[in-house]
């Protein structure tokens, strides 16, 4: 869900800076408050019993964070992490139900956002399940790219690593690079100050 920025502020929200690393929520906290994006990027990610990290998504510009958490009374299942440095709206949860509640044409919008935020997960989770690493690469940087306006080849500069995109695709480091290279031998990305352009 996107609120607009001069709303969120009316209703008691406040700005607060994040360095990458730094986490907005973790793992098993309570979901207190409302996070939109103003700037910059989120990993939203969890860890195995092995320490191996999962990455469940990469949220950017006018993205909410974990906004889905605060109508059940359930722990956060993943971490909010930056990964750079981000300005990120805060408001409590409280009042945005409140405002919600005062304002309950706005709940139309909610219901849009959660289901296109489910979707988005099925669909995600479609594509990682298939077994070639190009073809798992290759549709998750696809899904990636819709969001943009330019759809030419070569125009999507990917905002994650290759550890990243690993991690989301739930292929090991190595097999990850080999395939991005197969991918680029192939034509089907190319690699400019170690940036892959999709």
């Amino acid at each position: 869900m996107f609120i607009k920025e001069e709303l969120l502020h009316s209703i008691g929200a406040a700005e607060q800076n994040y360095r990458p690393g730094d986490y907005i929520f973790r793992e098993g906290g309570t979901p207190q408050f409302y996070f939109q994006l103003v700037n910059g990027d989120i990993k939203l990610n969890n860890y195995n019993s092995a320490g191996k990290e999962f990455i469940q998504s990469i949220l950017t510009y006018k993205n909410a964070i974990g906004e889905y958490m605060l109508y059940t009374e359930n722990k956060y299942p993943m971490n909010a992490v930056a990964l750079t440095n981000c300005t990120i709206i805060k408001l409590c949860g409280k009042s945005l139900l409140h405002y919600l509640d005062q304002n309950p044409s706005h709940y139309l919008d909610l219901c849009r956002s959660l289901s296109k935020h489910l979707y988005r997960k099925f669909v995600l989770t479609q594509k990682i399940s298939c077994h070639s690493a190009v073809e798992r690469l290759k549709e998750v940087l696809e899904f990636m790219k819709q969001e943009q306006e330019n759809k030419a080849p070569f125009t999507y500069e990917v905002p994650m690593t290759r550890q990243q995109l690993a991690s989301l695709t739930g292929l090991c480091v190595e097999t990850t690079i080999r395939a991005i290279k197969k991918m680029e031998r192939e034509n089907l990305l190319r690699i400019a100050n170690r940036k892959i352009l999709y």
